[in-house]
């Protein structure tokens, strides 16, 4: 089956490496003896763009006519393909336009011009720009690069898995794969399965943005109504046909992780190659975690693709932060202990000989304390469940909040800010395109209908801002209300149920 991808990836073979590199395959130690397993990194990381793409990218471009190259080549992309057109373009001297969205950060924008590519930036979304470059690509007869779903794409991203089965010194177990469009997984498993059909092959993708997942489930692609940015290089609302049609016969398994596993994962490649993945880059081998712990493997070869590398450095600090809590060597909890002298040591000699890596506490009640705590963990989710078992059994009240989003993002910069007098509140959690004065319309489009109780913002260093906002709505007008939030045309999540807003800001 495939056997059309024989030829097809041989070709590639003989095209990409006038621009790619054959990358490193990195046995992992500190990983490996981690999670008992051998564990090896495929760096494509390495390449000159810092992301494979360009493997695919080249395949297309150098495979097209004298006359299609003539006319130049278009795409959309916020990153990784866009760099990769534009690379390839320029190495076979034609003309290339990127449209990339409003959001997309200066450093990717400056590193695709400084390939000579015209760069337009239009709309605030992916959508909006491949549909601006697909018009685009109509009025002046340019040929649009997939960065997914198409043969030729997916032939070239395949020789990351011909390089890999030459490399590994005896034979893979599991490769992991990161999984956005699907290119990548498709085109691997195409080559792999024609090789040695034993080898399983499993995709990951972030729980935020599952195409491929539900695809899976349903038998069918669909596309996501709403899907998270954290992972950009992966965030894809539909699955590529081609691409779905390749996985579902060849690829094992779909796994998804959260945002706090790929943050681990980003650590956990940082120390053992001192290179630092971005989001995307890093979801391969958080599936290999989440795999090896749910299965209970051992002493097998396991291979991870280290995808890219193209991270925003401002994004670091939130990675950081939240990589504990990944690694389950973090719990974020809700304590509520008597407001009264010699409350907090008491708490503290309950918790025994941990770290306290956070406490958050603003007086709001003359009866009891709302804490917001950090503990720091050495055994990971067991231990957490013994420490809220054991403060339990000492009468506390506790709840975790290790997986929730408004406590992790928010709540716990905003600790103390009880507001009685806010009555009937609502509370949202919206994400806004961030770029220059995005902050100012998203809150001239709020009008003055209803007083905003409660507002939070924090810059992540993404291409999406992260608000908390909080609404006094008399009951007679919830629904004129509800109207014109889903009009906004932004993600949004009703919080008002949260139980940390309810217990430090309600």
């Amino acid at each position: 089956m495939f056997d059309e991808y024989k030829k097809l990836i041989k070709e590639a073979c003989q095209r990409v490496y006038e621009v790619a590199k054959r990358t490193d395959l990195d046995y992992a130690p500190q990983l490996s003896v981690r999670h008992n397993n051998k564990i090896w990194l495929k760096r494509e990381d390495q390449q000159s763009v810092f992301s494979y793409k360009i493997r695919g990218a080249y395949n297309l471009i150098a495979s097209l006519s004298k006359k299609e190259q003539n006319l130049g080549v278009i795409t959309a992309s916020a990153g990784n393909h866009a760099q990769g057109v534009a690379l390839a373009a320029n190495h076979l001297n034609l003309q290339s336009i990127i449209v990339m969205p409003k959001t997309t950060p200066e450093i990717k924008i400056d590193s695709v011009k400084r390939m000579n590519a015209e760069v337009i930036l239009f709309g605030n979304t992916y959508d909006d720009a491949k549909e601006h470059a697909l018009k685009l690509s109509a009025e002046k007869g340019m040929r649009y690069i997939s960065p997914y779903d198409h043969p030729l794409v997916i032939a070239g991203q395949a020789t990351v898995g011909v390089e890999l089965l030459e490399q590994h010194p005896s034979t893979p177990d599991i490769i992991f794969v990161p999984v956005g469009g699907g290119g990548l997984v498709a085109g691997i498993a195409a080559h792999i399965k024609a090789n040695n059909a034993d080898i399983k092959i499993i995709g990951v993708e972030p729980d935020e943005a599952p195409c491929m997942h539900q695809a899976f489930d349903l038998g069918e692609r669909i596309e996501l109504e709403q899907i998270g940015i954290f992972a950009d290089g992966a965030a894809v609302k539909q699955a590529g046909e081609e691409n779905y049609r390749i996985a579902k016969e060849l690829v094992d398994e779909i796994l998804l992780v959260s945002v706090d596993e790929i943050c681990a994962a980003v650590k956990d490649i940082f120390e053992d190659t001192r290179s630092i993945p971005e989001p995307a880059g890093a979801l391969a081998l958080a599936g290999l975690k989440q795999y090896i712990a749910e299965h209970k493997i051992k002493d097998k070869e396991l291979v991870t693709i280290f995808s890219g590398a193209n991270v925003n450095f401002d994004r670091l600090r939130h990675i950081a932060e939240l990589s504990a809590l990944g690694e389950k060597k973090e719990a974020l909890i809700a304590i509520m202990i008597p407001e009264s002298p010699g409350s907090f040591r008491r708490l503290c000699h309950d918790l025994g000989p941990r770290l306290i890596t956070e406490f958050n506490y603003r007086y709001a009640d003359k009866r009891m304390a709302h804490v917001f705590a950090g503990i720091q963990l050495k055994q990971g989710s067991d231990e957490k469940s013994a420490l809220i078992k054991q403060l339990k059994d000492k009468g506390y009240d506790v709840v975790d909040l290790s997986n929730d989003t408004v406590a992790k993002m928010h709540i716990r910069y905003m600790v103390g800010g009880h507001a009685p007098q806010a009555e009937n509140e609502l509370v949202y959690r919206f994400e806004f395109p961030e770029r220059s004065g995005a902050l100012l319309h998203f809150l001239s489009e709020m009008g003055e209908s209803w007083n905003i109780s409660l507002f939070h913002y924090r810059n992540h260093g993404a291409a999406y801002g992260r608000v908390l906002m909080g609404f006094q709505v008399n009951e007679d007008e919830r629904k004129k209300f509800q109207n014109f939030i889903s009009k906004l045309g932004m993600p949004y999540w009703n919080e008002s149920e949260n139980l940390a807003y309810k217990k430090f800001l309600s």
